[in-house]
């Protein structure tokens, strides 16, 4: 292992463990070196290691357990298929958001309690327009308000797969926002808000299908050029 090097002492232990979990030297199952002994191996501070390792468990890659220790969870590391997720063109990421929007909806309308459908009236007004606190605070209001309805759904593996997507589905918001793709505005969010307290899961989805079908259509429109 490496020490750590001075630009960003983080980021530079994050990627030196990473690499000995998905290099093998640390088998899934396996206990990792304890804090004093990665702090020295890498030059660095315990702080900067505690850093390192919690990024590590964030991303699935470390589970730490109370009075035991720090052990691999596993060597597969998602960085590489996300890159790849946000290689993918923009009608193909798009396309993937509306399938998982349309699923999350659909369990929402099914599983959602009184207090949800009231906190996504409250996330809508909050989330205002593209003109409110600047571009990069909308997505993070948009992103908060569709993240919502994922957590409706009360499925996990859902709720961690469009976590695993955020920076891809952040980037989907954000090309909506100049003036080639339509941005689908508060009415539509109100409807699909609507769809989901219905409690009608058919209906649920068709309406998140009609939310991001001008988007869709105009893609195809432009890759037609």
């Amino acid at each position: 292992m490496q020490p750590a090097t001075r630009t960003n002492l983080t980021d530079s232990a994050t990627e030196n463990l990473r690499a000995e979990i998905v290099g093998g030297r640390w088998p899934v199952g396996d206990r990792i070196p304890n804090e004093a002994a990665l702090s020295e191996q890498l030059s660095v501070s315990r702080g900067t290691v505690r850093e390192a390792v919690r990024a590590l468990v964030s991303q699935g890659l470390l589970d730490t357990r109370q009075g035991s220790g720090t052990y691999v969870r596993s060597a597969i590391d998602p960085a590489g298929p996300l890159l790849r997720v946000r290689h993918a063109c923009l009608r193909d990421q798009w396309e993937a958001r509306t399938a998982l929007d349309i699923e999350a909806a659909r369990l929402a309308a099914l599983r959602h309690a009184p207090a949800d459908i009231a906190r996504l009236r409250q996330l809508l007004e909050q989330r205002g327009d593209s003109a409110d606190g600047g571009q990069e605070s909308f997505v993070c209001r948009d992103l908060a308000f569709h993240k919502a309805i994922v957590a409706m759904s009360g499925n996990r593996a859902l709720v961690e797969l469009y976590d695993f997507f955020t920076a891809a589905i952040a980037e989907t918001i954000q090309a909506t926002l100049g003036d080639d793709l339509p941005e689908p505005d508060a009415s539509a969010h109100a409807l699909v808000i609507e769809a989901i307290a219905s409690g009608d899961p058919d209906r649920a989805g068709a309406t998140v299908r009609a939310f991001m079908a001008p988007v869709l259509l105009q893609l195809d429109r432009m890759l037609a050029q």
